[in-house]
């Protein structure tokens, strides 16, 4: 079941949403517009391995552009603070998942949440993407 709250006259659904969006809108990346799009208005979810996932994503930044530090630092406190309803999964679970979609069990996580919450999966990954379309 699709969980839905209402905005006047169209229902706005909640959604799990993955490091890849978050990263791009967080990090100005070259498709932070259409992250925010996507994420407006809606009830953000995660596992609650994202936080550990979007600082890992500021350090390699940090780390290709040293001049960049501060600003990675700052961008990722901000990002830290969003409003992103974690969540603990069942580990065994994304195990299972992670084997049948050939998928990392960090990606796993995420696409398990979706379905556990029966709420829609925002990525940018593409291998991602086409375990949840399968």
């Amino acid at each position: 079941m699709t969980q839905c709250r209402s905005s006047g006259s169209y229902a706005i659904p909640d959604r799990v949403v993955d490091t890849s969006v978050m990263a791009a809108l967080v990090f100005g990346e070259s498709r932070a517009e259409e992250a925010r799009q996507l994420t407006t208005g809606s009830v953000l979810y995660a596992p609650r391995l994202f936080k550990y996932e979007l600082t890992n994503v500021g350090w390699r930044k940090a780390l290709r552009t040293p001049a960049l530090r501060d600003e990675v630092l700052h961008r990722l406190e901000r990002g830290l603070a969003l409003d992103i309803r974690l969540r603990d999964v069942s580990h065994p679970a994304v195990f299972r998942v992670a084997l049948a979609t050939d998928l990392t069990t960090y990606d796993a996580s995420y696409l398990h949440l979706s379905r556990a919450l029966g709420i829609p999966l925002l990525t940018f990954d593409r291998r991602l993407a086409a375990a949840v379309a399968r």
